[in-house]
């Protein structure tokens, strides 16, 4: 998969191609800065009740792609960690093992291994001694009885589960285009496509996700962690915005003369530093035994 199909393409669930490694390394301080902080706080205070002083974490990263989750979430958790990283890529799961810090919040030991193939069929039994299940820019890959699927064998294990950075198909660019509505609901339509006979949730996924968790018993957090892309970010925003324009004009060819040219006056716009936008994502955050929804 080439760069610029990046933002429309993605991660492999079922063995499909996966996110370029350019372009995950073009994104991670843009979603390390999206990231939302404020679930860290429960996260922590679930795991101290739950784990015996000195005890190793396990935490499981789904789709780790080069391990932007890792390098992000490590150095926030104190104590112990073991992180077992599954990626269908081996390419990817080799960088993201290499680049995972050694220490946590503490300066306690972090060590890794992975695990290559197909995410998407987890089970209670296999998430057996696993104190967090994570995954960044994943959920809206996934099809709602794979979110099902995973939302049982985190319930069945009592595993936390905290789930970064779901696109919520809310893009806002400025200054305004008149195309930015026809551009953006393709891109959306695109996202929630039959895909080798899954139908993708998109930009439907986070609010799935919140039924399915509590459907589970889990109490269910949700909280916005938005892409917000200006002058400094031109690089990340021009390839986004020709994965964006892609997804969209292949969703519906019709709009392909326009779209070219739209994409040609959002990319002069980028290069001249004018162009700003909000890409809306939002992050969740699942905990066994909390009956519910948190909020």
């Amino acid at each position: 998969m080439s760069l610029t199909e990046a933002p429309g393409g993605g991660m492999s669930v079922n063995g499909g191609p996966g996110y370029a490694p350019e372009w995950l390394a073009l994104r991670e301080a843009a979603d390390a800065a999206a990231r939302a902080p404020e679930l860290l706080g429960p996260l922590r205070s679930y795991l101290a009740e739950g784990t015996q002083p000195g005890a190793v974490l396990v935490i499981r990263d789904l789709g780790c792609g080069t391990g932007s989750m890792g390098r992000w979430l490590t150095p926030r958790l104190a104590g112990p960690q073991h992180w077992v990283l599954h990626d269908h890529d081996a390419r990817l799961l080799g960088l993201a093992a290499e680049r995972l810090p050694r220490t946590g919040a503490d300066g306690a030991r972090v060590t890794v291994t992975t695990r290559q193939g197909d995410i998407a069929r987890l089970t209670a039994g296999e998430l057996a001694g696993t104190g967090l299940v994570t995954a960044s820019a994943l959920l809206d890959l996934l099809t709602r009885e794979e979110v099902d699927r995973l939302a049982a064998a985190c319930a069945g294990a009592g595993c936390p589960v905290l789930l970064a950075l779901s696109v919520v198909g809310r893009v806002e660019l400025t200054p305004a285009d008149p195309l930015d509505g026809a551009i953006g609901s393709a891109f959306n339509d695109h996202q929630r496509r039959l895909d080798h006979g899954r139908r993708l949730l998109g930009p439907d996924a986070v609010v799935a996700a919140r039924e399915i968790f509590a459907s589970h018993g889990m109490a269910v957090r949700v909280r916005p962690s938005p892409w917000r892309l200006g002058a400094d970010e031109s690089a990340l925003t021009a390839e986004w915005l020709r994965g964006w324009v892609g997804a969209a004009r292949e969703q519906r060819p019709d709009l392909a003369p326009r779209a070219t040219a739209y994409l040609r006056r959002r990319l002069e716009a980028c290069e001249a530093g004018e162009l700003r936008v909000v890409v809306h994502h939002s992050d969740v955050l699942a905990l066994p035994g909390h009956v519910g929804d948190a909020s």
